[in-house]
């Protein structure tokens, strides 16, 4: 096997895996303000992969192109659930909170299936069979862009809550629940808006990632599992370590589908999760409690 096989291979593993990582960075930034676990995650991305499919089969729009009609729709629906039912259950027990979200996966998953089947549903445009080359080095366009679209998502979230009093406001509700209510800040509708913007990197994900996969219903239940596997290696909460987390799982599955088999992807993908709580039970970029 050639060295620039493999290279070929984890450099698609590092492109797919910064879309997993805006993916996870969703399920990390509601986690570390509103300190619900948002189990319904990976069903959200679903919906948008199928929003993002339909447009394109009724008007050949982009899904690139569909990113902003697909992230204002989501920011929206996120704010009204966290707003309108969320936030009833935030002084709730966990499982309590547990069997919310897991409800709202189940009305998401079947409602898929009930308005689009189990069929698999694809996007093909032009530039998927293009590659940008570096020498032996083959790099697909679908997932560059993909990648580019992942990272500028990111740098305007991290911006947002570095520079904007907004973003501020929001992470001293991270900080310190009860003195941010003490100085007036009206959590609730932070928390509203921190699962808003949560939703719009679900939304961002998933435009990105119809040109890389064929969705399904049914993919909903596995990308929040992997959601969690991610954001647990990179560290529960922190930013950067949703995204580079993505990038460990987008590469041990490549790199493991090629020397193994295929099926071996999920298998070192949880085999490193093991390590990490096994070294780092924080993950690689978490802070201990």
């Amino acid at each position: 096997m050639s060295f620039d096989l493999v290279a070929n291979v984890a450099i698609s593993g590092i492109l797919t895996g910064l879309v997993y990582g805006l993916m996870a960075l969703g399920l990390s930034v509601i986690f570390g303000v509103v300190r619900v676990v948002n189990f319904a995650h990976g069903q959200m991305m679903s919906v948008a992969m199928y929003a993002a499919a339909l447009l394109f089969a009724r008007f050949e729009l982009d899904p690139f192109l569909a990113v902003a009609p697909v992230a204002v729709a989501f920011f929206v629906l996120g704010y009204a659930l966290q707003a309108g039912l969320i936030n009833r259950f935030i002084t709730r027990p966990e499982h309590s909170q547990f069997l919310l979200l897991v409800a709202v996966g189940l009305i998401l998953v079947n409602g898929l299936l009930m308005a689009f089947g189990p069929d698999a549903r694809s996007v093909q445009v032009d530039y998927q069979l293009e590659s940008f080359e570096f020498g032996d080095i083959l790099i697909d366009k679908a997932r560059a862009y993909a990648a580019g679209l992942a990272i500028v998502t990111a740098l305007l979230l991290g911006g947002f809550f570095r520079f904007t009093w907004t973003g501020v406001a929001i992470r001293a509700c991270a900080d310190n629940y009860f003195a941010a209510r003490v100085v007036g800040l009206h959590v609730r509708r932070l928390y509203a808006l921190t699962f808003g913007l949560g939703a719009v990197c679900v939304a961002v994900a998933g435009c990105a990632l119809t040109l890389l996969v064929d969705v399904t219903p049914s993919l909903g239940p596995h990308y929040t599992l992997l959601a969690f596997v991610i954001v647990i290696v990179g560290g529960l909460g922190s930013m950067i370590g949703a995204l580079l987390g993505g990038v460990l799982i987008g590469v041990s599955e490549a790199v493991g589908g090629l020397l193994i088999s295929p099926s071996a992807k999920s298998m070192l993908s949880f085999g490193l999760l093991i390590v990490v709580l096994l070294l780092r039970p924080q993950g690689l970029f978490g802070r201990r409690s």
